[in-house]
């Protein structure tokens, strides 16, 4: 791995250590990173998501799996991984870290802290938009990005403008699996260019700017925000949702003795008798 976090516990779910923190936790990290990482010469710490669909891809795709282990941080956004986590672990994951709901709590930080993100993804209508809006509001945070529209012959280009931006966090919405794979890329290319983060992003992009809308908190809450997403857009993700989301419940189930034994507790140590030396 790239230099794994050391301030939080991961969890072992579906074969993958998930990271046990809030999103409040890792938007404090990314302020972290920042102060230690700029100047130092030290490469981007590359953070990805696990999901459902995650999970099933990994299972049946050894090139993706290695892809995602190699990230220095992999977070919950799924909320079926905390749901598993607190059915197989005494210790669970204490929240889901929604991507669409996290780059908010990142945003804030980073405009306190006067950083810069380049977010990179999506149409170049979608992608302008979703600047717009985050400019707007986020005033002290600045902002660049282009679409994810290239092919390999223009990724050198592609990674040239990122250096030119400067950028503290490089949100990358390419689509599972091609934004794990150009993110492993990234953070070789750019390893002594001062940037913080490479986060994997998916459709935050859409979200951002409005092309899509979130589910309603209470299907968040339960696991089926994928229900949501599968009636707004049946023919794309109906196929996706049913065979994944089986899948998924087998891997975890297949890894779960492993989660039960990371996920105790550690028992308190006995105080020593009055006779103890």
């Amino acid at each position: 791995m790239g230099g794994r976090t050391e301030e939080h516990r991961t969890l072992p779910l579906g074969g993958l250590p998930v990271i046990a923190a809030t999103r409040a936790a890792l938007a404090e990290m990314l302020v972290e990173d920042r102060r230690v990482r700029r100047g130092a010469g030290l490469p981007p710490k590359l953070l990805t998501s696990a999901n459902g669909h995650v999970l099933a891809l990994c299972d049946r795709d050894p090139a993706f799996r290695a892809a995602v282990a190699a990230a220095d941080v992999i977070d919950a956004d799924g909320m079926s991984l905390v749901i598993a986590s607190r059915w197989l672990a005494d210790a669970p994951l204490p929240e889901r870290v929604a991507t669409t709901d996290f780059f908010h709590d990142a945003a804030r930080v980073g405009e306190r802290g006067g950083m810069s993100f380049f977010l990179l993804g999506a149409t170049e209508t979608v992608n302008a938009e979703a600047l717009a809006r985050v400019r707007e509001a986020y005033p002290g945070l600045r902002a660049e990005g282009r679409d994810g529209y290239f092919g390999p012959g223009e990724e050198a280009e592609v990674i040239e403008e990122i250096r030119r931006a400067r950028p503290d966090v490089v949100w990358v919405g390419l689509g599972v699996p091609r934004e794990q794979a150009f993110a492993l890329r990234l953070r070789e290319a750019l390893a002594e260019d001062g940037v913080t983060w490479i986060k994997t992003c998916g459709g935050l992009f859409d979200f951002l700017s409005g092309a899509r809308i979130r589910a309603p908190r209470f299907m968040q809450d339960i696991g089926f925000e994928w229900l949501w997403r599968t009636a707004m857009e049946p023919r794309r993700l109906f196929k996706r949702y049913a065979v994944t989301n089986l899948r998924a419940i087998g891997v975890m189930a297949k890894h779960g003795r492993r989660t039960r034994e990371a996920g105790r507790i550690a028992p308190r140590l006995a105080r020593p008798g009055p006779d103890a030396p």
